[in-house]
């Protein structure tokens, strides 16, 4: 009896054992996905302000026309001031 008490704590060790190299495993890959994922995440960021960048330089036809981009800017500005006094009175 106190033979098969033995061997059931050896075993129940022994479980112990493995799953908790399991644990720190399935902890380390994690943490690397962990990593993966926020690195795409910052990929991701960089790329959507890379088209944000593109589509604002295409609206302002900055493809090479720097005069007519800085023309548009300054009518948008124009119209902006103009928006915000009228709300102001």
């Amino acid at each position: 009896m106190l033979e098969g008490i033995r061997t059931d704590i050896e075993k129940l060790i022994s479980l112990y054992e493995a799953e908790r190299a399991e644990r720190v495993k399935l902890q380390a890959r994690l943490e690397q996905v962990l990593a993966d994922n926020e690195s795409c995440r910052k990929q991701i960021d960089d790329l959507e302000q890379q088209v944000n960048n593109l589509q604002l330089s295409e609206a302002f036809g900055a493809g090479g026309d720097k005069v007519g981009a800085k023309e548009k800017i300054e009518k948008l500005i124009k119209e902006i001031d103009k928006c915000i006094s009228m709300l102001e009175h």
